[in-house]
């Protein structure tokens, strides 16, 4: 199967879901005032948020009623086109290499097992890795990642449980600079948004990597739960201000019927989805894609 394919495979049940609403949207509403409302629910109850699904909804009633158009199939693509742009608005970060990747959340969202993905995708496309255990606060993070690291067979950096995770940081920043490791990863402890203390030690964290590694190219990314819906846009707008986010990772893809909190993220927060959760298998991770991650919501 394609990329693209697992991408659309993934958001079956999205696609379901909206597609339905959609049919009998059009089977019960000219296309009218009444039907922009309509339109504009089904998007709210996708995950969208209000605001976005507001201005995309506007933004296709604008375009169509300027051409005189009330066809099916050209408002359902006008849809998608409008979508698009929406992803688009914020653009993709290039990898360059080396690189370090650090990786933010709350608990549960996926994280570690989202590097060990990551590891072999990175391995798969030839380069060297180098993973790093800085979630110190559970002995099973550390021993969980270990188990990723052995599957896309890479090097692991750890220190025992209750270590200061920056001296983790550090030692693994060495280590990747001794090897001319190509990427490093870097787990973190999953924390609630809404405490200080922890977002103070991410910060601390980011700052060992800026300054012992100036000359590699870092990214730090949100991971995100899809089945979180609208949550998911208040950590990514709490984590932004924390540490400045450079994208977003999407899991649990494949377990939403809605998936629409995409659009907000990229159209409100400017914080583009960079990879992909399609599936629990080590290679169940993609490049996202805009073009294809419309073409599979609607």
């Amino acid at each position: 199967m394609s990329i693209f394919g697992k991408i659309k495979e993934a958001l079956k049940k999205t696609k379901a879901n909206v597609s339905t609403k959609m049919r009998q949207l059009f089977l019960k509403n000219k296309i009218g005032d009444a039907f922009y409302e309509e339109l504009e629910e089904i998007l709210i109850s996708s995950d969208v948020s209000v605001k976005t699904a507001a201005a995309v909804v506007e933004e296709v009633k604008e375009e169509a009623i300027g051409n005189k158009i009330k066809d099916e199939g050209f408002v359902t693509d006008l849809l998608k086109d409008i979508l698009e742009e929406t992803l688009d608005e914020a653009p993709m970060p290039e990898i360059k290499y080396p690189c370090v990747m650090m990786f933010v959340g709350v608990n549960g969202v996926g994280k570690t097992t989202t590097i060990g993905k990551l590891a072999n995708y990175f391995v798969r496309e030839k380069k060297s890795v180098t993973v790093a255990a800085a979630d110190t606060f559970r002995a099973a993070a550390i021993d969980q990642l270990g188990i990723w690291a052995d599957r896309a067979k890479v090097r692991i950096v750890k220190h025992e449980e209750g270590s200061d995770p920056s001296a983790v940081v550090f030692d693994a920043v060495s280590s990747a600079k001794a090897r001319g490791t190509d990427v490093l990863l870097i787990d973190t402890a999953g924390r609630l948004h809404v405490k200080e203390n922890l977002m103070n030690e991410l910060r601390k964290m980011d700052r060992v990597v800026e300054r012992e590694y100036p000359e590699a190219a870092f990214y730090k990314f949100l991971v995100l739960d899809a089945t979180t819906g609208q949550n998911a846009y208040s950590q990514a707008r709490v984590f932004k201000d924390a540490v400045s986010l450079d994208g977003i990772v999407l899991t649990k893809l494949d377990g939403t019927a809605k998936g629409g909190i995409v659009f907000s993220l990229c159209g409100e927060l400017r914080i583009p989805v960079v990879y992909a959760g399609v599936g629990e298998k080590l290679e169940d991770i993609e490049l996202f894609d805009a073009e294809q991650f419309v073409e599979g919501f609607i």
